[in-house]
This record gives structure tokens, C-alpha cells and sequence, in this order.
């Protein structure tokens, strides 16, 4: 009790505030000294999870490169390129871009495009010179053998890249139509604070189930951002695999985006919009084509079954009352 009495007196209560507020005040001045740099510790979690990525995508890529990796040292194609000296015949980096828009990126693919430029014609000349002199010999001259010969040729010269193109266009058709569901997931990821290449790496596994060729392509595009020493570059192989106008046009906003500074997820916003406006525009312009494709199908099809309907009961009546 007497303890608690002494506590109460004005020296001892002077004394305490004073003690407390020393202690206060070196506490104060010092805190500072002992804090962790939080910014820093940030840096180095983000710089860590971003060498994750890079190393993950390496190894993705290197595992694609050694299963699309021809063991073969020299096969009948390249041999057959080598010979006749069809690189340079054919104009080989167009044809190069060609097979990457379709989807097809290692050399072997280049080889056997560009061996097939030639054994397709006379595959083609071959099967139709002899069509024509086995099953019409007696009723084909020598001379229109030879004639249709030429023209089977002519059509297996253009066969493969045909063939190629058409994939090409359902390559690009299956991108445009998740291209804009691809860019409402990058914007959402993007303002979620993720960085571009986590994002894009989101976006591929996400789009996967709407359009595989779209997936691949950020994949590729996610491991070339690892690897290539310009991002620049990466973003621009992008562009020329997909050949789109959506997709340069967001590429372009991409690189000034990662030249000047500017707000990545702002870009987004509106190219989205952009191409969700496009996409409408596009899906009325279909629904407004669709008037005149039907007025053929209708003349032919409709309206003669809607005549037999009508005519047909009181043609019956007359074959009867006759």
C-alpha cells in the first residue's frame, strides 16, 4: 500500500512521464535504422519469380526444340533440296514465313515443302498422262496427253502451296475469333498487377480450350520475352506468325508501351474495346450479307415445295373429278 502511495507523488509521477517519453524519443530516432527496406525486398521476390518464369520457359522451349528436332543428319528431302538448289530457286524465307504463319517452324518443315514444290508437279503430270493414255487412248490424240500432262503439272506446282495457305486461314480464323477474349483475360491480369509475361503465360493456359493455336503462339511469344535479348523482337515475331491486323496493331501498342513508360492496362482497355466493336461490326456485317445469299437457296428449294403445298390438294380435286 505504501508502495502504491509513493507511486501517486508529483516527483515520482514527473519522473516516470519523463523516463517514458526518453524511451519514446530513442525509439523514435532508431526505428528507422532497424526497418527492412520493404521496396527492396519486393524487387527481389518480383527479380526471383521472374527467373523462375525464364528458366520454366527455357526448358519448355528447349523440350519442344528436341522433340521437333529431325535425327536424321540428311533425309530424301534435303538431299533433294540440296541438289537442285531449291532455297534459292523458291525464294526460301517467304516460304519460311509461310510455314510459320501455318504453324510449321523448324527447317525440316521447310525441306519438305520445298522438296514437295517439285515432286508434287510431276507426281501430278505423271498420274494424268497416264489416266489419259490407259482408260482414253482411243478417244484422246497423243498430243492432248502430253496437253493434260502439262495442266496435271501446273496443278500439283500450286497444290502445296494451296494446301498451305488454307491452313493458314483456318489458323488465322481460330485466333480472330479468341483474340478478343485473349485480350479481356491480358487487360484483367494486367491491371490485377501482374507483369506482362506472367500474364501472357495466364492467358495461353486459359485460351487453350477456345483456340490451340492462339495458345501456342503466347507460349512461343512468353519463352521468346525469356530468351531473346530484345522483348521488342519477341513481340514482333508475334505479329508476323499470326499475319493480323488486331494483333499488330496490339504488338504496336505493346512495344511503346515498353519503350516510352506508358499505362500498360489504359492500352489494353481501349484496344479491347477496339476490337470488341470490330467484332460486332464484323458480326452485323454477316447478318446483313445473309438477305441475298438466301434468295437463291429459296427460288430453288423454298418456294416449288411451297407451290406443291398450296397447288397440290386442288390438283388432286381436278384429277379426281375428271
Amino acid at each position: 500500500m505504501e508502495f502504491f502511495m509513493g507511486l501517486m507523488k508529483v516527483e515520482v509521477l514527473i519522473t516516470l512521464f519523463a523516463a517514458f517519453a526518453a524511451f519514446a524519443t530513442v525509439i523514435t530516432i532508431a526505428a528507422p535504422f532497424f526497418e527492412n527496406d520493404k521496396l527492396s525486398g519486393r524487387i527481389k521476390v518480383v527479380a526471383t519469380e521472374r527467373d523462375r518464369l525464364k528458366a520454366a520457359q527455357r526448358a519448355s522451349l528447349e523440350a519442344n526444340r528436341v522433340n521437333l528436332r529431325d535425327t536424321k543428319k540428311a533425309g530424301a528431302y534435303e538431299q533433294i533440296v540440296e541438289a537442285l538448289n531449291l532455297r534459292k530457286v523458291f525464294e526460301a524465307e517467304p516460304s519460311r514465313e509461310l510455314l510459320r504463319k501455318a504453324g510449321f517452324r523448324t527447317e525440316r518443315h521447310l525441306m519438305t515443302f520445298l522438296a514437295l514444290r517439285v515432286i508434287v508437279p510431276i507426281v501430278f503430270g505423271v498420274i494424268t498422262f497416264v489416266y489419259c493414255s490407259t482408260l482414253f487412248a482411243s478417244r484422246v490424240p497423243p498430243n492432248m496427253r502430253v496437253s493434260a500432262g502439262l495442266i496435271g503439272m501446273v496443278v500439283g506446282f500450286y497444290t502445296p502451296i494451296i494446301a498451305v495457305k488454307n491452313m493458314v486461314s483456318k489458323r488465322q480464323a481460330s485466333i480472330k475469333k479468341a483474340w478478343s477474349d485473349a485480350l479481356d483475360l491480358l487487360l484483367i491480369c494486367v491491371e490485377a498487377g501482374m507483369a506482362l509475361e506472367p500474364a501472357m503465360q495466364r492467358v495461353a493456359k486459359e485460351i487453350g480450350s477456345q483456340s490451340v493455336p492462339l495458345a501456342e503462339e503466347m507460349a512461343l511469344t512468353v519463352a521468346e520475352l525469356s530468351y531473346l535479348p530484345e522483348r521488342r523482337k519477341a513481340l514482333e515475331n508475334l505479329a508476323k506468325r499470326t499475319g493480323l491486323e488486331t494483333v499488330k496493331s496490339v504488338v504496336t501498342s505493346l512495344i511503346q508501351s515498353e519503350r516510352y513508360g506508358t499505362p500498360l492496362g489504359s492500352a489494353l482497355r481501349v484496344l479491347a474495346q477496339e476490337n470488341r466493336n470490330d467484332r460486332m461490326a464484323d458480326a452485323e456485317k454477316r447478318a446483313a450479307s445473309l438477305p441475298p445469299k438466301l434468295t437463291v437457296p429459296m427460288i430453288l428449294f423454298f418456294l416449288p415445295v411451297i407451290f406443291v403445298v398450296i397447288l397440290g390438294p386442288s390438283i388432286i380435286l381436278v384429277l379426281h373429278s375428271k
